[in-house]
């Protein structure tokens, strides 16, 4: 299974009607790896993240980072990966194509734990993108009850993110 991008899209749209949650002591940390194209399916996962206690980094949230990638944002984005609880690969046919987005993963796969990278499936209307990553990482979905669970690589059994 992954999730839908009308989904996304659809809490993307309720991003803009909260008000800014303030980082809380403890609160899980996750570094996003996805494609600029995808700005608002990002907006989306961010909403659905938050009300499941995560603060999701997205890097063109950050005034700090260069406007244009050179070596400076490389810098930062590891940085960013390495101080971050986990590492997210949102999926789509845009992130599949990327130029960083294998690069990000890359290093996030040399330098963090398995268990703290997943793997955000999506599908859209053609097709379901990110399954070829599922064998090798967790990944997040819909869990049967409702909700987003994080389910082992290979597998059906995982938990439900606001217990993790």
């Amino acid at each position: 299974m992954a999730i839908n991008q009308d989904d996304l899209r659809t809490a993307a749209r309720r991003s803009n009607q909260q008000a800014f949650i303030t980082k809380r002591a403890n609160q899980r940390t996750a570094f996003l790896c996805h494609s600029h194209l995808d700005r608002e399916l990002a907006l989306g996962l961010q909403t659905l993240l938050r009300e499941h206690g995560f603060d999701l980094y997205i890097d063109w949230q950050d005034m700090t980072m260069p406007k244009i990638p050179n070596a400076e944002t490389a810098t930062k984005l590891r940085n960013r990966i390495a101080m971050s609880d986990w590492f997210l690969l949102l999926a789509t046919s845009n992130s599949m194509t990327s130029k960083w987005c294998p690069w990000e993963l890359g290093y996030a796969d040399g330098n963090k734990s398995n268990t703290n990278i997943a793997v955000i499936p999506t599908r859209d209307q053609q097709s379901t993108h990110g399954s070829e990553y599922m064998q090798v990482y967790r990944h997040i979905d819909i869990a049967s009850g409702g909700g987003l669970g994080m389910f082992d690589a290979a597998s059906s059994r995982g938990v439900l993110l606001k217990s993790l």
